[in-house]
């Protein structure tokens, strides 16, 4: 059996726009640097994803020392924020089941937003001080997250996509997936029996296969919907009456992830 080797790593700023490929990235207490700390809020404080705006997926993100980068790849119109920039004003926001108290960035990414998604909405932040625990059902430590769907990290086997596309007619790309952590070598599906390892210095630990939505069936450079991969899927990753691909992470330490480093089972 082959090594697993880190072979890509996505960092997603924006919760639901596009992610960012890098080389290496730092591995803080609630996930990667940067990952999901912005989020779009509707006037209720709801939070927006692809599932029912999927034109999200048209705004890729990009970054440089301490400035965001957004692009509308259908106008190519573009926008950029500071990372620290806010305007402290506080804004009650809710993710599930999660309500928390974020800061408004600012009225002209509001703006922005609200004609590239099509809806009236607000760019938000979750500062340092809001604290987002992970479900106790799954933690093991008092683990947080950012503004994820509940967890800091997600991996996905490339031997994985590579078994999906043998039944594909249309291949797909990995962004389908939205996953932090992409490995070569294994088997596929190697990542659901993925329970205890290491890459670098920091220790990972699978706790609940990832369920998947109506956003693997979104194109991510159109925005187009289809009915795959999750059709396909459905026929044989079916457990308990939820479509599976991917293992949801949690992790203690910190410390630097790089590509090519390798996956260290912890027996």
């Amino acid at each position: 059996m082959k090594e697993k080797i880190v072979s890509e790593i996505y960092v997603y700023p924006v919760k639901s726009l596009g992610g960012i490929s890098v080389k290496e990235v730092e591995v803080t207490d609630r996930g990667f640097k940067y990952d999901r700390r912005w989020m779009l809020v509707d006037s209720s404080g709801n939070f927006l994803t692809q599932r029912t705006h999927p034109q999200m997926a048209l705004i890729k993100v990009d970054f440089s020392f301490d400035t965001l980068f957004f692009r509308n790849i259908k106008t190519t119109d573009q926008f950029s924020v500071g990372i620290a920039e806010t305007t402290g004003k506080k804004i009650n926001a809710v993710v599930w089941s999660d309500h928390l108290e974020l800061l408004h960035v600012n009225s002209i990414a509001d703006e922005w937003f609200s004609q590239a998604v099509n809806k009236k909405c607000k760019l938000v932040f979750m500062p340092e001080e809001t604290l987002r625990a992970v479900d106790s059902k799954y933690a093991a430590n008092n683990e947080i997250t950012s503004l994820s769907d509940g967890y800091p990290f997600l991996i996905i086997g490339q031997p994985s996509l590579d078994e999906l596309n043998s039944r594909l007619i249309d291949k797909v790309p990995i962004n389908r997936f939205r996953p932090n952590l992409v490995f070569t070598g294994g088997k596929p599906f190697e990542e659901d029996e993925m329970k205890d390892f290491m890459i670098g210095e920091v220790s990972f630990f699978g706790v609940k296969p990832c369920a998947r939505c109506v956003v693997t069936t979104i194109d991510q450079n159109t925005g187009n919907k289809s009915e795959e991969p999750l059709r396909t899927l459905s026929g044989y990753r079916n457990f308990g009456g939820k479509v599976i691909f991917g293992m949801n992470l949690l992790h203690k330490g910190s410390g630097i992830i790089k590509i090519g480093d390798k996956i260290k089972q912890v027996d």
